[in-house]
């Protein structure tokens, strides 16, 4: 039970220096020092590399605090720690309790006998996490990522905090997360693991409970699971000291949990008490629910299947992986990661990748997964590197897992474990094996495929784990191939291979490509100044990362579009490039459900103001792939498949229902006039896609000039309602003849939300909205419109960064398309 808590106002300053500044905790170094004006914003033009030196220097935190004297009259009294960022020597009234080395882990220590009734005193150093891997490397050089400070594998620090190809070098320290003195009489609750039988029309909960005693006494278990509904349902036990405790509860009519567009998320709450004497001595709750999830592996015509199951339903997943949220840990909030998972649910995701180069969420993360329908798949925190497991390593991470895997294992979203992130691929392709010894390489598979597989069969057995991604049979087992486990692919932006070079892979489940792009104008302005505005500025490429990154956007920019006019075309270009590149693949691959059964692209989101691969940047704007990724993660689907001028119509259905409706298509020239039409009845199976058409219109594009002045138009439509569709185009889009559409968009006001009314005189391809300084998410963004028709366009009042008057946004609404480029 928590007795005092540490967070709040400290003081801290650099080690050796006179002036002590006032601090906060939960918080950071960064942080305390850009509040108290002692540092410059990193994110702001090439500052961060000012902001670098400062990670060289070692800090101090203190403060003090009053202690009742009852405090001291429990049994037993601990000091939390549930984040400490990461070299951290700790003093409690001048005593070392506790020496820490690992961001991951949470630390308790037992502090009775160092406590006083009265004024108490805490302070902390922390150590400088560069001047620590630099002198680990020397001693023992091991491969990171490329773009980090080198040695990063020697600490059990946030990788991407040293540095990655879309984040800046900022290697943040402090203590992020709470500070707590805990205090305990007699008994208190050590485990609680929950596991649930499902059986027709009811579920039985089984609750393991064990639990730590000082005394022999009486005493109950309590535990109650309220349900969605109200219901409360209670089961008493008495305690045997010593032993485990599994408690049975019996659901009936249980309301099970889905993924997102795949049903409800009911959850239940379950509170387990230990009590003595009917005086409560220890308590955990946890929200839980109901539902079996796993991930199916069958061998199959093609090799071995790999699907979330969830339900006794195999799912297509749809999403993206997530990294760390800011460079600055203590300016991530519930409300930001609830905005940025919002997004996502609106795009249709139902999976979210926590990538294995960052840390492990808050736990209100995951609550807002659980509340959403988001599948998580966690990585464990291994990215891109080589670690020597010695034994003092193997202890830390054994209780890093171990903590984790406790704090979360209960949540209806997790989906799965994962032991790393591209370490198996690395051993198989980076030639590794020439730069390093056969001991590290050993040392990989006792860490992936013994140890923490056998930590997840302890603690965990009822998550799925899996050894790395991407993997296959696991052992340097061609851990890349198709046709087994998870891929990552990165042809198309690492090796400029055409988009459509996605449409020649068939891989079981993608969790990672991509292509990069420019954030949008106000992003950038809000880090240069007017003259740095150059993508080949020092500023510019300080702010991509990737060493080649700048170039390969300009390369796919030129295999598609002209030569853009400005520096804003430059950036519109470049999310346009990314959004079809992304849909290439996606569509292709849900033609293929079954045989692939998910996609996430490489990446969510960004950690700062950057060139990157995210579809939603720093400041939470969407760019063109968001928007896109709303269309082709849809539940209801129509893709074209073209090659030439042969076009096939697929439709598919990750909805578990049937659906019932008309797919249509006409043949249209730059202007809108038809040429050919059809439409056709569907009927569509639940979780399924098929081909419905094969057009080919070689007769009628029999020439260059007829292909560059030609484009089909597709739509699926539901009981009158548009549901999905699209437009082909026969050459490149720099080659096509577009004609100026004369966009027009009137702007109206509503109770809850405004309107935009869009119309086009002719074919407008990739329609952008946007306000010149306000931000705001529209339902619709970045769409194809034929000549003479009109679109209409809403923004919710509530997806406004602020409130505004229809005057306001009339005056700062824009409007572009393809044809402005």
């Amino acid at each position: 039970m928590q007795l005092v808590n540490l967070n709040g106002k400290w003081e801290m300053k650099r080690l050796h220096e006179p002036k002590w500044l006032e601090a906060s905790v939960p918080g950071s170094v960064y942080h305390d020092l850009l509040n108290a004006g002692e540092m410059p914003d990193p994110f702001y033009r090439e500052q961060e590399y000012e902001v670098l030196e400062l990670s060289n220097y070692d800090y101090e935190y203190k403060r003090s605090f009053q202690l009742e004297a009852g405090v001291l009259e429990h049994d037993r009294v601990f000091l939390l720690c549930e984040g400490l960022d990461t070299l951290c020597e700790l003093s409690l009234n001048g005593t070392n309790i506790l020496n820490s080395d690992n961001m991951h882990r949470t630390y308790e220590v037992d502090i009775k006998a160092v406590l006083t009734p009265g004024d108490n005193t805490i302070h902390a150093i922390f150590r400088s996490p560069v001047e620590f891997t630099l002198r680990k490397q020397a001693e023992l050089p091991l491969s990171g990522c490329a773009d980090a400070v080198e040695g990063i594998s020697h600490l059990r620090k946030a990788h991407s905090m040293f540095g990655w190809d879309w984040g800046p070098k900022l290697p943040d320290l402090g203590i992020w997360r709470s500070l707590s003195i805990q205090g305990y009489n007699s008994a208190r609750l050590d485990d609680v693991y929950i596991t649930q039988f499902h059986e027709k029309d009811k579920v039985m909960l089984d609750v393991r409970v064990r639990t730590e005693s000082w005394q022999a006494a009486d005493r109950e278990i309590v535990v109650k699971v309220h349900t969605p509904a109200g219901l409360c349902i209670e089961h008493r036990v008495s305690e045997m000291i010593g032993t485990d405790q599994h408690i049975a509860l019996e659901i009936m009519e249980p309301e099970l949990w889905w993924p997102n567009n795949l049903g409800a998320q009911p959850l239940y709450n379950v509170e387990v008490v230990i009590e003595e004497k009917s005086q409560e001595l220890d308590r955990r709750e946890f929200r839980i629910g109901l539902r079996t999830i796993t991930v199916k592996q069958e061998e199959d015509q093609w090799g071995e299947s790999f699907a979330f199951e969830v339900n006794g339903v195999l799912i297509f997943s749809t999403g993206a992986d997530y990294i760390l949220e800011d460079n600055l840990l203590p300016r991530v909030t519930r409300e930001r990661t609830d905005r940025l998972l919002q997004s996502c649910v609106a795009a249709n995701f139902n999976t979210i990748r926590v990538w294995g180069g960052g840390y492990y969420p808050d736990d209100y993360f995951y609550d807002l997964c659980d509340e959403y329908g988001l599948i998580v798949w966690q990585d464990h925190l291994y990215a891109c590197g080589i670690y020597a497991l010695t034994e003092a390593f193997e202890e830390n991470i054994t209780h890093e897992t171990i903590d984790n895997m406790k704090r979360l294992r209960h949540h209806a979203s997790l989906g799965l474990w994962c032991g790393n992130n591209e370490q198996e691929l690395a051993w198989d392709e980076w030639d590794w094996e020439k730069h390093y010894s056969l001991q590290l390489k050993a040392d990989y598979i006792k860490q992936y495929e013994v140890l923490l597989p056998a930590i997840a069969k302890e603690i965990d057995p009822n998550t799925f784990y899996w050894r790395a991604s991407p993997s296959s049979k696991g052992s340097f087992d061609k851990p890349n191939d198709e046709n087994y486990g998870d891929m990552h692919y990165w042809g198309v932006w690492h090796g400029k291979e055409p988009f459509t070079d996605y449409r020649k892979l068939y891989p079981r489940y993608m969790s990672e490509f991509g292509l990069q792009s420019f954030p949008g104008l106000k992003t950038i302005e809000s880090f240069t100044l007017p003259e740095d505005r150059n993508i080949f500025s020092y500023v510019m490429e300080s702010h991509q990362k990737n060493n080649t990154g700048n170039e390969k956007i300009l390369y796919y920019i030129g295999e598609t579009y002209k030569y853009p006019k400005d520096f804003d075309s430059v950036l519109y270009a470049s999310q346009l490039i990314q959004a079809e590149g992304m849909r290439c693949g996606v569509e292709h691959w849900r033609r293929h459900r079954g045989r692939c059964m998910g996609a996430l692209y490489w990446q969510l989101n960004d950690c700062w103001p950057v060139a990157s691969w995210s579809s939603i940047d720093y400041y939470g704007r969407w760019k063109a792939m968001h928007y896109a990724a709303k269309h082709f993660f849809a539940p209801i689907l129509v893709s074209a498949h073209d090659e030439g001028t042969k076009v096939s119509l697929h439709v598919s259905n990750e909805s578990r229902e049937q659906v019932i409706g008309e797919l249509s298509w006409r043949l249209l020239t730059t202007t809108s006039e038809v040429l050919l039409e059809g439409t056709k009845p569907v009927e569509i199976a639940a979780l399924s896609t098929a081909e419905f058409e094969q057009l080919d219109f070689g007769h009628i594009l029999d020439t260059k000039g007829k292909k560059r002045e030609t484009y089909l138009e597709y739509s699926f439509e539901v009981e009158s309602e548009t549901k999905s569709g699209g437009t082909v185009l026969f050459v490149k889009p720099k080659h096509f003849s577009f004609v100026d559409p004369e966009l027009e968009a009137m702007l109206t006001e509503e109770e809850e939300k405004f309107v935009i009314t869009v119309k086009a005189k002719t074919y407008a391809r990739f329609v952008g909205l946007d306000f010149k300084e306000r931000d705001a998410i529209f339902s619709d963004n970045y769409f194809d419109m034929s000549g003479g028709t009109t679109r209409t366009i809403t923004i919710a009042k509530k997806d406004l960064d602020k409130p505004a008057t229809v005057e306001e946004l009339r005056e700062q609404l824009t409007v572009r398309s393809v044809f402005d480029i």
